[in-house]
């Protein structure tokens, strides 16, 4: 037994679905920038986006640049964000004149996204569009623009694919929902 299988709730998007809709997503930025002409920069958020932009990246058939950024607004052990949002790593890449797609693993309250927005729009990108995995929309307090979205999902608390609980799980190839009436943090 798996040691987060006793506080897993229920699979909620296994690796066939992710995969297949990760494909479509590639297939449509693929469309919609193929007259980019090399000037495509996905900006990771990082940690949680690596997985997903890594997976996404395969699926884009133009010519991109990748970089990254580390934003932060929870906290170790937090089911929701502070309300306070962090930069802990900016771009290497220049992006003035470019189309630069932020990826992002899951969108709730808006603001972390809305932060990256207002600070990435500063540096004059030619467009800035946002594609996350999952879209938790309920929790929105924020509004901001998704332009391509995975999955919309209800509020529940997930991890997996990306999304840490506590800092692991990262590697699970499936989007779970946490028990939390059963979970612990670690000590």
């Amino acid at each position: 037994m798996q040691p987060y299988q006793e506080f897993l709730s229920e699979i909620l998007i296994d690796e066939a679905d992710l995969q297949r809709r990760i494909a479509e997503l590639g297939a449509e930025i693929s469309r919609d920038y193929q007259n980019a002409e090399g000037n495509l920069v996905l900006v990771c958020i990082l940690r949680g986006g690596v997985v997903f932009m890594v997976d996404l990246m395969r699926h884009i058939t133009v010519r991109h640049q990748v970089d990254f950024m580390a934003v932060s607004s929870y906290g170790s052990g937090a089911r929701q964000t502070s309300g306070s949002v962090r930069l802990s790593l900016d771009l290497q890449t220049d992006i003035c004149g470019k189309d630069v797609l932020l990826v992002e693993d899951i969108v709730d309250s808006g603001n972390t996204i809305a932060y990256v927005l207002e600070f990435l729009q500063t540096r004059q990108p030619r467009s800035l569009k946002v594609c996350a995995l999952l879209d938790k929309e309920e929790r929105r307090e924020t509004p901001v623009p998704i332009d391509y979205c995975g999955f919309k999902i209800a509020n529940k608390f997930v991890f997996g694919y990306g999304l840490d609980l506590d800092e692991y799980y990262r590697n699970l190839p499936f989007v779970a929902v946490v028990d939390v009436n059963k979970y612990r943090p670690p000590a």
